[in-house]
């Protein structure tokens, strides 16, 4: 069904689907935003659940997941509602490009968006304004692009209000990763799941994939994270399982909150990476090797670990520029 965002039902009873037409600008079309609402046969659950994918539209592990629970959620089993987009920025994930071609804009630089901005902020303007009103969670799943290469977590902020800070870290352990990263907030601003914290939604981010792929591993935690999140929630009468096989360690808390813990790349170069993701370090310890080629007889320039901690990222291309975070190391909240 291909509607204006206005016309968008978001209480009309059971599974729909939906195209939301959004002008381009410029020129005569549309791009249309896949969007389903289900709303359960079972009333009175006021923990809505809002799953976003294709936020940058070359991370896969995120569009496929979410398409499949549009066509895997069944109504007659849910108390609640849920609201699934897939391909938040649709003409990124057509394009296979971490930003729109129509406005060269990242939609996750660009909440709580603008109802007369460009494509992305009116796209962002309808989430933040008709969206996030629906739900308690909100789910924003990622996976690294072409620019950096994690091991499967889900993320979250530094959150001020206690109450809120352990629900959202409840939700992020519901995916079962080895990793729970808390990363700073400093890093970037206008992301989806920034402006849901501040709108007191329990919100959370993940990283389930890298290098322009489809890790099968990813998408079965992200897609398993989110039936969790709707038993946990009691959407769904059942009980919360477990998804990495019998017997793998509890999820380990680990947290990069400063800025300084996202080390940039000195210069221009080839990078050869010696250390594996997730990987526990200690200071001094080899991380790679920075290659210039313009002598190819130079020594290359050694990166080394600055702290203790683990490697929670590093820069998924041989390439880096001058000034990308080449690598990130969070250390482990001991409680």
């Amino acid at each position: 069904m291909i509607v204006e965002p206005q016309a968008v039902d978001f209480e009309r009873p059971g599974v729909t689907h939906y195209q939301v037409a959004f002008p381009l600008d410029g020129t005569w079309g549309y791009s249309l935003v896949p969007l389903t609402v289900i709303n359960g046969a079972r009333v009175g659950n006021p923990n809505g659940v809002l799953v976003f994918g294709g936020t940058h539209g070359n991370e896969y592990e995120g569009q496929i997941a979410v398409k499949r629970l549009c066509r895997d959620l069944d109504p007659e089993r849910l108390a609640g509602r849920v609201v699934l987009m897939p391909q938040l920025s649709e003409s990124a994930c057509r394009a296979n490009t971490r930003v729109s071609p129509f406005d060269n804009v990242n939609m996750n630089r660009a909440f709580p968006g603008n109802p007369r901005g460009t494509l992305s902020y009116r796209i962002s303007n309808f989430v933040t304004t008709r969206v996030f009103p629906l739900g308690r969670v909100v789910i924003d799943i990622h996976s690294g692009g072409r620019e950096g290469a994690f091991p499967i977590c889900t993320s979250f902020h530094p959150i001020p209000d206690p109450a809120q800070a352990a629900e959202i870290e409840t939700v992020a352990r519901l995916f079962d990763p080895p990793f729970l990263f808390i990363y700073s907030s400093a890093m970037a601003s206008g992301l989806l799941t920034d402006e849901a914290e501040a709108l007191g939604k329990i919100s959370i981010g993940g990283e389930f994939g890298t290098g322009e792929t489809a890790d099968p591993a990813g998408i079965r935690h992200a897609y398993e994270g989110v039936w969790n999140v709707l038993r946990h929630y009691g959407l769904l009468a059942e009980p919360v399982r477990p998804i990495r096989p019998a017997g793998a360690p509890a999820p380990k808390l680990v947290a990069a909150a400063e800025l300084s813990a996202y080390v940039p790349c000195p210069r221009d170069g080839v990078w050869e990476p010696l250390a594996e993701l997730g990987a526990k370090v200690e200071p001094g310890d080899l991380l790679g090797r920075l290659h210039d080629f313009s002598d190819h007889a130079e020594t290359p320039l050694e990166i080394r670990a600055d702290r203790a901690g683990y490697l929670l990222m590093m820069h998924r291309s041989a390439r880096p520029l001058k000034g990308q975070t080449l690598f990130v190391i969070a250390q482990e909240v001991v409680r």
